[in-house]
């Protein structure tokens, strides 16, 4: 019998994926050092681009074009790379925070922009980096602007109040003593309404300055107030439940949003925001000594926060007056029993930052 013989179908050879490759990136003003190796550390290449818009794009193509991209290493996130990091993140790139070499690396390597790009990216593939960066993208952002412009607008109301008074002290007897014992809201308002001498000398020059003293004062207080009200426009927007934990207002709740910032899931425990706090105790032992110390690291605008809302607990709060005198028949002391309830706010405000988290157990409130 004859053999039948089907013809066989054409043989299709999938196309192989492309390979996975990390890179980093070293950021400047005007410039940014990238560099692309690949998930053996090899370094595939280096260059440089501007810090614009346009620069962001042909980096992220430059990396593209030797395989594919799920993560990058950038350094200062928070200044020269937020920008780049925000075109990353907007790409679907895990952005990954990542700390400026050690002088005993740069001693062992030298220090170039280019050798800093691939120290980035080594230090995500093996894991010495793990901080996911802020995408600084959302509200928190604008909270942040906002309380940077009422940082500098209260910096300068304080130093023009201070020159306002030094002026005065030097003025002339007769203009000293008409604006003597007057509180500050009516002193500036009265300075305000002084009028310039028709002579010219120092009594004619300090009116003068007086009066442009105040009125730069009321205009600063006037920015202040709109900075307050907007502060707290935006927290309501973002985190309505922060304002109304006790003992946090707008000011306080806006300095624990921008710790965590726009993306707090990348927060992995409660334990992790206290540390960016400065609220968790840091390991101090050696030998037979057993003790912990009083961490000073983390966001110290935070942790100001924190000791503000447990001052305020402390005056009004009944829960908070049973825990210390639960805490003193122990025998701590008051500032050891401040850091353990500055442990208990960070607790708390971290699951109302991440809503997601398991709720706690109503029947037993923290302090």
């Amino acid at each position: 019998m004859p053999i039948i013989t089907h013809p066989s179908a054409p043989r299709h050879i999938p196309d192989q994926p492309a390979e996975r490759v990390l890179p980093g990136a070293d950021t400047h003003k005007d410039v940014h050092a990238a560099a692309v190796i690949t998930v053996l550390g090899t370094i595939v290449d280096r260059r440089s681009f501007p810090a614009t818009a346009a620069g962001y794009h042909q980096l992220t193509a430059w990396a593209r074009s030797f395989g594919t991209l799920r993560r990058a290493g950038v350094e200062c996130t928070g200044s020269y790379g937020k920008a780049l990091a925000r075109h990353l993140h907007a790409e679907g790139i895990e952005v990954t925070e990542v700390n400026q070499p050690g002088k005993a690396a740069r001693r062992r390597h030298g220090k170039t922009d280019a050798i800093d790009a691939g120290a980035a990216a080594r230090a995500v593939l093996s894991g010495r980096a793990t901080a996911t960066a802020k995408t600084s993208d959302g509200p928190v952002e604008t909270l942040r602007m906002f309380k940077l412009a009422k940082g500098s607008a209260v910096k300068a109301r304080t130093q023009a109040i201070n020159q306002l008074k030094s002026v005065l002290i030097c003025a002339d007897a007769s203009l000293r003593e008409d604006l003597a014992d007057l509180a500050n809201p009516l002193l500036i308002r009265r300075c305000a309404q002084l009028e310039d001498l028709d002579t010219t000398g120092p009594a004619g020059a300090a009116r003068h300055t007086l009066r442009l003293l105040a009125r730069r004062i009321q205009h600063l207080t006037q920015e202040i107030d709109g900075l307050v009200k907007q502060t707290a426009q935006a927290v309501k927007a973002s985190r309505p439940a922060l304002l109304e934990v006790r003992g946090t207002g707008p000011d306080s709740a806006a300095a624990l949003l921008i710790t965590a910032g726009d993306n707090p899931e990348r927060l992995t425990s409660e334990a992790a925001f206290a540390a960016l706090c400065g609220v968790s105790p840091v390991e101090q032992s050696s030998g037979k000594t057993q003790r912990r110390r009083l961490n000073r690291g983390g966001d110290r605008q935070a942790n100001a926060a924190l000791n503000r809302a447990v001052l305020t607990r402390l005056r009004w709060d009944p829960r908070t007056h049973d825990c210390l005198r639960r805490r003193t028949a122990e025998g701590k002391t008051k500032r050891e029993i401040i850091r353990c309830l500055k442990r208990y706010v960070a607790r708390e405000i971290y699951r109302l930052l991440t809503p997601t988290t398991t709720a706690p157990n109503p029947a037993t409130p923290a302090p």
